[in-house]
């Protein structure tokens, strides 16, 4: 009876996701020869070419393509394993790692979160990144469930799961003054100081085109990207800031600010991304549960 040679196959993986042999090397710490005669072994046992040159790059054959995906299993299903013993999932104490992206609220986070906050069976680690890096963790088992304001694309190697958990109006935000009073919202944004998210984002590319559907011309004060931010210069700026509600949501509610108008086509969607499991975290069913 044969038997699969993992160490060899962990060589393949690492060479199919670099690229290149150079890079694969120096990452598993071995010499390009020594890698590439163990590819050679491999290729040898499954009968079959796994890369063919062009250049200095290393492409996939269709077998190769074919044994990447049984390899992005093995070994997912390996990180998985790894994250059970290491998270307590077998206990009763239960670790949820979450990560976020970098622009996403934290009021939103912590509001996604609050049914779990302060369980005494339950601890948390967060995490917040960019989006890739993200789901790079999530695909080793290192994160158990992404927080980001974009859907994940489609990967047939990865089978993601992409629930959209929630959807927030965006408004005009600013101080509660008299000056401010005294405009009209929307009309009337041209005459104050606007603070609006940065040019890559969906809120802002939403903005842009409702201010030209209803002839809005809008000169920026500011454009920030993170949201932590936009809410520290939407409450001392001065400035009215388009913005999701839920992100100044304590200052609202304490009257420091104000909201002077809903953008009623314009929406910040939140999603949840998790990669499909083994052995599936009680903790997140609970949470999904009481998404309805």
């Amino acid at each position: 009876m044969r038997t699969l040679n993992f160490h060899h196959l962990h060589y393949f993986w690492t060479v199919a996701k670099e690229g290149h042999l150079t890079r694969a090397a120096q990452k598993l710490n071995v010499s390009q020869s020594a890698l590439s005669s163990q590819i050679k072994q491999l290729e040898g046992q499954l009968g079959h070419d796994l890369f063919h040159r062009q250049g200095r790059a290393l492409l996939l054959t269709d077998v190769g393509h074919l044994v990447l995906e049984y390899a992005e299993s093995i070994f997912n299903l390996g990180s998985e394993l790894l994250s059970v013993m290491e998270s307590g999932e077998q206990h009763r104490v239960q670790q949820l790692r979450v990560g976020a992206v970098a622009t996403l609220s934290r009021n939103f986070q912590e509001n996604f979160l609050r049914p779990v906050i302060g369980q005494n069976n339950v601890t948390l680690a967060l995490k917040s990144s960019n989006f890739d890096d993200l789901l790079e963790q999530l695909r080793v088992h290192k994160l158990d469930l992404v927080l980001s304001n974009r859907p994940v694309p489609l990967d047939s190697t990865t089978p993601w799961r992409c629930k959209r958990i929630a959807q927030q109006g965006v408004c005009l935000v600013g101080p509660n003054t008299s000056a401010l009073n005294a405009l009209r919202f929307p009309q009337d944004l041209g005459k104050t100081k606007v603070i609006l998210p940065g040019p890559e984002s969906e809120i802002r590319t939403q903005f842009d085109l409702y201010c030209e559907q209803h002839a809005l011309t809008v000169s920026p004060y500011a454009e920030v990207d993170d949201m932590a931010m936009l809410r520290l210069l939407a409450r001392d700026s001065g400035a009215v800031a388009v913005i999701p509600e839920v992100v100044v949501q304590d200052e609202i509610q304490a009257g420091l600010l104000k909201n002077y108008a809903t953008l009623e086509t314009v929406t910040e969607s939140f999603y949840a991304i998790t990669a499909k499991r083994h052995v599936e975290l009680p903790i997140l069913k609970t949470l999904f549960n009481l998404l309805g």
